[in-house]
């Protein structure tokens, strides 16, 4: 046995976002999001679900403050919903909604938690999908409006930015496999909705710090270490690996760190579908510096070719590693891999996981306990290798785990339970979790007792 000790002022959290946990869907004048109308429509979501309730946050908020000083957290990742702040997602704001977020990030400063604030996880709101949502280029000027309001109100309070959550699910889980919200199926429009995103990363990000502000301020991406089919060792199976990690991951790092997009994606692309027109000044504006990149990692991405697969000619293949109950494959080397390659390809640049975690089949047992040793072992393999990471000089300064409790999950609804509190969503009774617990003493000692594995030191 050995102890691992992360770094001295290492940022341990939790995350979660406005949708998944506040319902009070339409209270205090909140307008409709994307996901208000996409979740209501028969069949989109598991069972029927909304998030309508969800786990109650907009009314429960201080005792959820309370059981996050419980934990002992350092940081709070939450998101603000754009519709609560601008029903009509532009014009005149919302000051009841605002409240609600000026009253919960006080509450977590007074409580010594530091709030890191994403400003778009999803929600759009619903009049601007009416006018083409983000593949209307006026809805980039229109987040940059309200960035800048939710800058200007809540900018002295809070001194982590994340101006996007996961464009690459909003792109293409949302407009083009139609999974989530908006609901569109066109790859074209996917790739249209990719650039406005980013564009729009970058103008919040020069509006901060035109405002003049001191927090840090950066992106959130979901990446996936990509690594071709192991049971094959062909050079179309090594090129599709190639190809998917620039549809996943390059699509969006490149503009972002280089200031370009992948040529061998747009030469992909321009053969098989529309691509966006991408001028210079686009790309000055996307590539304005950052202070950290956030990465959301939960599994690894291991890819055939296929011809038949429209239009990236490549398929994911199962490797026969341990699943989550999202059916993720569990490989927690894959962070590593991930965390090293992002330092070198990316000039050392700033990181923290924004998100990691995993979906568990949860009960509640006889005494009251939930026991999800599944989760546990997950995140305790999971940081070892962020451990490694640092060790290898990985400028990795954060960690948040997905997610603070049990909430809605997207098309799954309530089906899929990635807590580390558990919420009975009948009473909104929480429970923290064994595997909560155990992060509450990995939090207090900055690090925790590991069996010797090859690579630590």
């Amino acid at each position: 046995m050995s102890k691992i000790t992360f770094p001295k002022d290492f940022l341990w959290g939790v995350a979660t976002a406005s949708y998944q946990i506040e319902g009070a869907w339409k209270e205090d004048g909140k307008g409709e999001s994307i996901w208000d109308r996409f979740s209501h429509i028969p069949k989109k979501v598991a069972n029927g679900d909304t998030g309508d309730v969800a786990c109650d946050h907009y009314h429960l908020y201080p005792e959820d403050v309370k059981l996050l000083k419980e934990l002992g957290v350092k940081t709070y990742r939450l998101s603000i919903s754009w519709p609560r702040i601008f029903p009509e997602g532009k014009g005149q704001p919302n000051e009841k909604g605002m409240e609600f977020y000026k009253n919960l990030i006080k509450l977590l400063v007074e409580n010594d938690i530091k709030p890191a604030v994403t400003l778009y996880h999803w929600d759009l709101p619903q009049k601007l999908q009416d006018i083409g949502g983000w593949a209307n280029r006026e809805v980039v000027d229109y987040y940059e409006q309200y960035a800048r309001y939710v800058f200007k109100e809540l900018g002295d309070l809070v001194p982590i930015w994340i101006t996007h959550n996961e464009p690459w699910v909003v792109s293409f889980i949302g407009n083009w496999e139609g999974r989530h919200a908006p609901g569109i199926t066109d790859f074209s429009t996917a790739l249209q909705v990719s650039h406005h995103l980013l564009l729009s990363h970058g103008k919040a990000v020069r509006a901060y710090r035109e405002m003049g502000f001191e927090g840090e301020i950066g992106i959130t991406l979901n990446l996936v270490p990509v690594y071709p089919d192991p049971s094959s060792h062909n050079e179309e199976d090594a090129a599709a690996a190639i190809r998917r990690d620039g549809f996943q991951n390059r699509w969006f790092l490149d503009p972002v760190f280089k200031g370009r997009y992948p040529a061998d994606m747009i030469n992909w692309y321009s053969k098989k579908v529309v691509v966006p027109v991408i001028t210079q000044e686009d790309l000055d504006i996307i590539s304005t510096p950052v202070d950290f990149l956030g990465i959301n990692y939960y599994m690894p991405g291991y890819i055939k070719a296929d011809p038949d697969a429209w239009p990236l000619e490549l398929k994911h293949v199962f490797t026969g590693k341990d699943r989550t109950a999202m059916g993720w494959e569990i490989y927690p080397e894959g962070l590593y891999d991930l965390l090293v390659r992002l330092h070198k390809d990316y000039n050392g640049i700033k990181i923290m996981v924004t998100e990691n975690g995993a979906a568990f089949n949860d009960i509640v047992n006889r005494e009251g306990k939930v026991e999800d040793d599944n989760r546990l072992d997950f995140l305790y393999k999971h940081f070892i290798q962020a451990y490694r990471a640092i060790q290898d000089g990985v400028n990795l300064t954060g960690y948040y785990v997905w997610s603070f409790m049990d909430n809605f999950e997207w098309a799954e609804g309530y089906a899929k339970r990635f807590g580390i509190t558990y919420v009975d969503y009948k009473t909104q009774k929480r429970i923290i979790k064994k595997s909560g617990h155990w992060y509450k003493e990995v939090i207090k000692n900055n690090g925790f007792e590991v069996q010797f594995e090859v690579g630590l030191r």
